[in-house]
């Protein structure tokens, strides 16, 4: 099973690296003060799917940050500060890299026991 998820993680990381990179062009541009209502929409969007992805590959902490970026992205103009969602997407991308880096799933652990 450890395996099967280690091929999941590999598979889907690019489009985990996408979303992220979505919602940091969210915040980038909410700080430059010209975030569009589809940017938003999409960002919003991507936020959802990692929130619903992260957890599946041991990555609790990146649903949460996922779901708060996800909420502050419901609404125009979002409720956030462009360097709270920036401080955000920083942490979901060490938790992606770190994650990568040492690619140890939540199954590893239950099944070395």
């Amino acid at each position: 099973m450890a395996a099967a998820l280690a091929r999941l993680w590999t598979k889907f990381l690019p489009e985990i690296e996408n979303r992220i990179a979505t919602i940091a062009a969210a915040a980038t541009a909410l700080e430059n003060g010209e975030l569009p209502e589809d940017q938003r929409e999409t960002a919003h969007a991507a936020a959802h799917k990692l929130a619903g992805s992260l957890g599946t590959f041991g990555l609790q902490r990146g649903t949460e940050l996922a779901r708060q970026a996800e909420l502050a992205l419901t609404e125009a103009p979002p409720s956030i500060s462009p360097t709270e969602l920036d401080a955000w997407v920083s942490e979901l991308q060490s938790l992606v890299l770190s994650r990568g880096q040492h690619q140890q799933f939540p199954t590893q652990e239950i099944l070395s026991s």
